[in-house]
C-alpha cells in the first residue's frame, strides 16, 4: 500500500529532505520512501515539531536531493 506522507520543504545537509507532515496520517518510522513517479528517494528516519504540523526527516540516497523541494513524497 502506497500513500503520501507530505511535501518536500527543504534540505538539510547534503542527503536529509525535511518533509511538512499530515498530522492526521503519520508514516512509520524507517518507512521506505518514494517519489511521484514511485522510485526510491531513500528512508525517513524521524518525525519532529508539533504535534498539529509535524515534520519528517529522510535520509535520501540520490545525487541530487534538492531538485525535489515542492514535490510530494510517499511511503510504501
Amino acid at each position: 500500500m502506497v500513500r503520501a506522507i507530505g511535501r518536500v520543504k527543504s534540505k538539510f545537509g547534503h542527503h536529509i529532505l525535511i518533509v511538512e507532515c499530515d498530522a492526521a496520517k503519520l508514516p512509520r518510522l524507517y518507512s521506505k520512501v518514494l517519489d511521484k513517479r514511485w522510485k526510491p528517494v531513500g528512508k525517513l528516519i524521524d518525525i519532529f515539531g508539533n504535534v498539529n504540523s509535524p515534520y519528517a526527516a529522510v535520509l535520501t540516497n540520490i545525487e541530487e536531493p534538492s531538485r525535489l523541494i515542492g514535490e510530494k513524497l510517499f511511503i510504501k
